[in-house]
Order: structure tokens, then C-alpha cells, then sequence
């Protein structure tokens, strides 16, 4: 009974979480205790590793690990709802599961109505999106909360599932307007989803700027109106959330920059299960990924007993000149960090001596000439090559790119091998390596693409530029892209501003080349190098550089 009131009414929950927070939390693993998570479901409080469970009468869930990594188009997203309303699930019942998630999500945001001590104000437009606002209102409204439902066309206008929803409504339903904006306790937006296709214009766009000034908490529901579910830029004017409520699956827009921000942060973006049958999602295919272990965790080389250092893989890194023979030994250590066996660097003579007294761990042979470099390349136990962090610029950079791209081993290209392939894409063509990977910042990225604009559409940009050159591209930056030459995508979410400072890419490029010496897949193991660098980013903390993230690698690893 105490379960069942707590799923029914927001007023019980604040009280229930407290207990069972403090009753609980040194007794069970909320991660591994299915019971254990059916009460925390039920009583609204969501264990941070895990989604939510799906409980009759009770609170948002999220799916399974094994989809929750997965990312929607906006088509996708309504492919998946067609799906399931074929299956018998009608699109009333996902118009109710979805309406009440989003009221389930405001209580637990702002508290009971006398916490929230305020009017709920909730914006709805002329289609499903605002449907699902007049089935919040009615739940909202049961549980006592005052609401005040504006509407930007007539009740009597809206069409289909969202008719039906505003039947069931019996409060009034005012006009569009700012009116109560900054005293509201929070305002819900359910102006547009992922159907718009156009600026917001007029009297909405003036809503929508209002809103923004207003200050008050918003929650969107699926995206802020005005956002590009597919690009994650604003398509006009756009919401600026402080949270989100989604459906099925995050969609593409919620976790590349700037609509994460848009939609309040990682943190603050929630998919809710609305009754979307197992078996609807083979109607999809999805290419795009959120770049978290779920996702890439089963290709991840994990160690057995009988494993020896030549089974883990040998790694070569071409050494570095001065000024910037760290950048070398940056790469080589991050590779036996993340379980290469064994890492040799090729030092060119003048620099021998510095390398091979820096490095212990690291085995550094002396090359004096291309010739030279490719009889350590030709040893049959090196499995992958990193070219690039502080080789230097020029001719005899390529020339070395070019004979280690016929042999074969895996090759990953970064820094000053990047920078001199400008103007020479063809080489990247002409290259017999059975794996490659680039791994350009922003400015690199420009230089090797003109012709592709990733301010405009990052995803659509790093794709082409992999499928282009038949290679696995990183494009790094606040959402960090990995794209595979099938159309695969990944979306890192996970990197801190602080990652940006010299050396910190020579650390990821030797992570993506350490984790391919060990067989790991270009695409998978960029996307998880990606993810580790991201990580140890955060445990490190501000004020990092380069080389404190070596020591912290082992301690983020899945």
C-alpha cells in the first residue's frame, strides 16, 4: 500500500526517498539488487548506473544497458512509434505513458506542490508534443498542483491522439502568453518535438524568447522546442532547458554540442519507457551511438591468465624531433597503458639519447634513415604503427606514411602526419593498411576537408570524411565524433573542458593505437579511447596536463 501510494501521488515521495535512502543504501548494490531497484523505481529516486524500471502506476524508466546507448533520428523515432502501434499498442496509451513521465519528472524536480509554491505553467503546440502536455497537466493537476495550460492553437483544432488527450483535460485552456512567466515553478515545454522542420516564427518565437528571460526551471518534453533532433543545432529560436524528457531512446541532438546544453546536460536528459514493444525495434537501424563502455565494452581486450606480453600486442610509435620529442613518449606510454604488451619507439639518432634515457618502460630502438624506420616496421610482431606526435612536418613525414601504409599493419595517423597530408589526400587513398585511423582536432579537420563544414552538421561532415577516405575518423572537440566508413557514429559526452592542453592528444592517439595492437577494431577501440581519455579527464581533475592522465588510465578502464 505504501508502494502503491508513493507511485500514485509526488506529495509521499520526498519522504519515502529519505527512507529509503538511508535505510538502504549501506545494505544492498542498488546496481545488482533487481528488488531493490522496483522500490527505488516506484518511489521516483533513479540509481545513477542503471535506468529506471518500467512499474505499472509508477515513475519514468529507461531501456535496458544493452539499448541505452543507442541514439534515434527523428524518423527513426517515429518509425519506432508506427512500429509499435502495429504491433497493437495504441497511440493513446504512448500518448498517456509519455504524458505521464513528463508529470513524473516535474514533481521530482521541483518537490510537492508546497515546495514547488507556485503555478506549473505548460506551453503546448498543435501536435503529439502537445498532447503529451495536456496528459501531464491532468496528472499534475490530480496531485495538486495549480496549472495553468496555454495552448497556441484552438482545443477543437488539434487532430487525432492529441484531441483525445485535451478531452480529458477539464481545467481551462488559456492563450499563449508571457504572462506569469518569472513567478511560475517551473514551465513545461510542449510547444514542438522532433517534427519541426522550420524556424519557430511570430508570436511563438516571441514565447520562446520570453521563456529564455523568464529564469525559471523548463523542462522540454522529447526536445526544447525550436532544437534539431537529428543535428542538435537550433534550427530558429530555440528553448534553453534545464531539463529533458524523452522517449524510447535519446535522439542524436541530446548528446552533441550545443543541444546537450540546450537540454540541460547529461544529467538532466531522460528516456522514459512509454510501452514501445521489444520486438518493434528491429524496424530500425541504428548508425548513430552514445560512446559509453555498453556500447563498445564486448570488443574491449580484457586479459586472460595464459595471456603473454607478444598475445597482448606490439606497438610502434615513430619518435619524435625537438621541440616536441614529449609528444612521442606522451603516446607510447598511454599504449601500454590501456594493455598493449609491449611498445617500441623509433628514435632518429640526433634524439636517441634523450628518448632512451626518458624512457624505462618503453623499449627505444635507433633509426637513422626511411630505410632504417622499415626494418623495425617489418618486424612480424608489431601489429599497429601510430605516425604523427612530434615527427615533424614534411616530405619525409609522408614518404614514411606511405611505406608503413604497405605493409600490413594497423596504422593511426595524427599531429604533424595529418598536417603534411594537407593538399595530399590521395595518399590516405593509395595507403594497404588493413585498419586506419585519423584523429584531427578541429583545425586539422578544416585543413584535410575544406570542403566539408562540420560547424553546420558535425555527424554529416565526419561521415563523409570517413567513408571519403575508407578510414576511422576522430574528430575531437566538446563532443568528440568517431565515424567508421559504414556510417557508424559514436558521440562522446564525457570529455571536460581542462582535456584542452597541449599533449593530451598524443595520450588519446596512443590509447586508440594500443587498444588496435591488442585487436580490438578501429572504430570500436577509437570510440573507446575516446571514452577512456574522457574519463581519466575527470578523475584527474583541473589544472591537468598531459601527463597526469597516464596514471590515471588504469584506474578508468572497464
Amino acid at each position: 500500500m505504501i508502494l502503491e501510494a508513493a507511485g500514485s501521488s509526488p506529495v509521499t515521495r520526498p519522504i519515502l526517498k529519505s527512507f529509503f535512502k538511508k535505510s538502504l543504501s549501506g545494505l544492498f548494490s542498488f546496481d545488482t539488487l533487481p528488488q531493490i531497484e522496483l522500490i527505488l523505481a516506484v518511489a521516483n529516486v533513479r540509481p545513477k548506473s542503471r535506468g529506471n524500471v518500467n512499474v505499472p502506476g509508477g515513475t519514468v524508466a529507461v531501456y535496458t544497458k544493452q539499448k541505452s546507448h543507442v541514439l534515434l533520428t527523428a524518423q527513426q523515432s517515429r518509425d519506432l512509434d508506427a512500429e509499435a502501434i502495429k504491433l497493437g499498442v495504441s497511440g493513446e496509451n504512448l500518448m498517456e505513458a509519455a504524458g505521464r513521465a513528463v508529470a513524473d519528472m516535474l514533481a521530482e524536480y521541483i518537490g510537492t506542490p508546497l515546495e514547488a509554491g507556485g503555478t506549473v505553467i505548460i506551453l503546448c503546440g498543435p501536435g503529439n508534443n502537445g498532447g503529451d502536455g495536456f496528459v501531464a497537466a491532468r496528472h499534475l493537476e490530480e496531485w495538486g498542483y495549480p496549472i495553468s495550460l496555454r495552448c497556441g492553437v484552438l482545443p477543437s483544432k488539434l487532430k487525432g491522439d492529441a484531441k483525445l488527450a485535451a478531452n480529458k483535460w477539464r481545467g481551462p485552456v488559456e492563450a499563449m502568453s508571457d504572462a506569469g512567466l518569472k513567478e511560475a515553478a517551473a514551465i513545461i515545454d510542449c510547444l514542438f518535438g522532433t517534427g519541426l522542420n522550420k524556424p519557430i516564427e511570430g508570436e511563438l518565437a516571441e514565447i520562446v524568447g520570453a521563456v529564455n528571460s523568464a529564469g525559471t526551471f523548463v523542462l522540454a518534453v522529447d526536445v526544447p522546442s525550436g532544437l534539431s533532433a537529428d543535428t542538435g543545432l537550433p534550427i530558429g529560436p530555440c528553448i534553453e532547458a534545464g531539463a529533458t524528457i524523452t522517449f524510447n531512446l535519446k535522439k542524436t541532438g541530446h548528446v552533441i554540442v550545443p543541444g546537450r546544453y540546450l537540454c540541460g546536460g547529461n544529467c538532466n536528459i531522460v528516456a522514459a519507457n512509454i510501452g514501445i514493444p521489444e520486438k518493434a525495434f528491429s524496424a530500425i537501424n541504428p548508425q548513430e551511438f552514445e560512446n559509453v563502455p555498453d556500447f563498445w565494452g564486448s570488443n574491449f581486450p580484457f586479459s586472460g591468465p595464459q595471456t603473454h606480453k607478444y598475445g597482448r600486442g606490439h606497438m610502434l610509435v615513430l619518435g619524435g624531433k625537438e621541440p616536441t620529442l614529449g609528444a612521442s613518449r606522451l603516446a607510447s606510454l598511454a599504449g601500454l597503458r590501456v594493455g598493449a604488451g609491449l611498445v617500441t619507439l623509433a628514435a632518429p639518432s640526433e634524439t636517441y639519447p634523450v628518448q632512451a634515457s626518458a624512457l624505462m618502460d618503453v623499449m627505444v630502438r635507433r633509426f637513422d634513415s626511411a630505410f632504417g624506420f622499415m626494418g623495425i616496421v617489418n618486424d612480424p610482431r608489431i601489429k599497429a604503427v601510430l605516425v604523427g606526435p612530434g615527427a615533424g612536418l614534411g616530405e619525409k613525414t609522408v614518404d614514411l606514411v606511405k611505406q608503413v601504409g604497405a605493409k600490413k599493419k594497423h596504422l593511426v595517423l595524427d599531429a604533424d602526419a595529418l598536417a603534411s597530408l594537407v593538399g595530399r589526400r590521395e595518399v590516405i587513398h593509395e595507403l594497404k593498411s588493413p585498419e586506419i585511423v585519423l584523429t584531427p582536432h578541429e583545425g586539422e579537420f578544416a585543413k584535410l576537408f575544406p570542403e566539408l563544414d562540420f560547424n553546420a552538421d558535425r555527424l554529416e561532415a565526419v561521415r563523409k570524411a570517413a567513408k571519403t577516405t575508407e578510414t576511422v575518423i576522430v574528430l575531437k572537440g566538446v563532443s568528440t565524433v568517431v565515424a567508421a566508413p559504414d556510417g557508424r557514429v559514436s558521440i562522446a559526452t564525457n570529455a571536460p573542458s581542462w582535456l584542452s592542453v597541449g599533449g593530451t592528444g598524443d595520450v588519446l592517439s596512443g590509447m586508440v593505437c594500443g587498444l588496435m595492437t591488442q585487436g580490438m577494431p578501429a572504430f570500436e577501440a577509437a570510440s573507446a579511447a575516446v571514452w577512456i581519455h574522457g574519463e581519466a579527464g575527470m578523475k584527474a581533475g583541473r589544472g591537468l596536463i598531459a601527463s597526469d592522465l597516464l596514471d590515471v588510465i588504469p584506474r578508468v578502464l572497464p
